[in-house]
């Protein structure tokens, strides 16, 4: 196992693009770079832990991707049934928490079934999760929790004028999560794509041309060496971080 980096994000964020462009660069069907990209989230999942991760949440399925054709997306609920049935075993080995974001209730039966398994199989671990973000948007989180914290408020358990980013986020999908410290995207598109608007407002990003499953714990160190070499304000001044420099 390689040492952690230094001070290592504790939590990355991966939106994971060019499967399908992978696979046409190669005259294959885009299935089969789905296929490849599968590998990729397995060796990325332990690249992060040696890393020093604690958290690494992949974006695996957005609300858009129903847009896709049928058979694709038949496809790639098929390899992620067939991935989570896999990994179980050494999720629990190995010790990883699985958790999800998104509407995971609008997901094909089986696709629930396993991730209900492996979620509780695997809850009572700490020290490294996996977070899939799932038939997820973000726009459509804050249309969620809107409705929730509006509930809250009409039968009282909520205060209208007591709100706050803090109270608001609580109805979040990520409610008890870390926010994302970087937030990674590759095959060279540099948007976000709908994906944790309002969690990754201090994040920072690295968006880099590699496709997805050609990505390597190797591409990974690299972003983190690129976030440990920035200066993350929040706000303040390098002088307020930095006052004995300053002087």
């Amino acid at each position: 196992m390689s040492a952690p980096a230094a001070q290592a994000p504790a939590h990355v964020a991966i939106i994971m693009d060019g499967n399908g462009r992978w696979a046409t660069q190669r005259g294959l069907p885009r299935i089969e770079g789905h296929r490849r990209g599968v590998e990729t989230v397995r060796t990325t999942t332990f690249a992060a832990r040696d890393l020093g991760v604690r958290m690494l949440t992949l974006y695996a399925f957005s609300i858009e991707n129903w847009k896709r054709p049928e058979e694709e997306v038949g496809a790639l609920m098929g390899l992620l049934e067939l991935y989570l049935k896999k990994e179980l075993d050494t999720f629990v080995r190995d010790r990883v928490r699985l958790r999800t974001i998104g509407r995971t209730e609008e997901l094909p039966a089986g696709v629930q079934r396993v991730l209900r398994t492996t979620i509780e199989e695997t809850k009572g671990f700490t020290d490294y999760t996996l977070v899939l973000a799932l038939n997820y948007g973000s726009r459509t989180e804050v249309v969620d929790a809107a409705r929730a914290y509006a509930a809250a408020v009409a039968s009282g358990r909520e205060k209208l004028n007591d709100g706050s980013w803090a109270t608001f986020s609580r109805y979040l999908y990520t409610s008890d999560m870390p926010e994302p410290d970087l937030v990674i995207r590759t095959s060279g598109e540099t948007r976000i794509s709908n994906f944790l608007l309002l969690q990754a407002a201090y994040a920072e990003f690295v968006f880099t041309p590699v496709l997805w499953p050609d990505f390597t714990k190797s591409d990974l160190a690299a972003a983190i060496a690129d976030f440990n070499r920035r200066e993350r304000r929040f706000g303040r001044t390098s002088a307020q971080l930095k006052p004995a420099a300053a002087k």
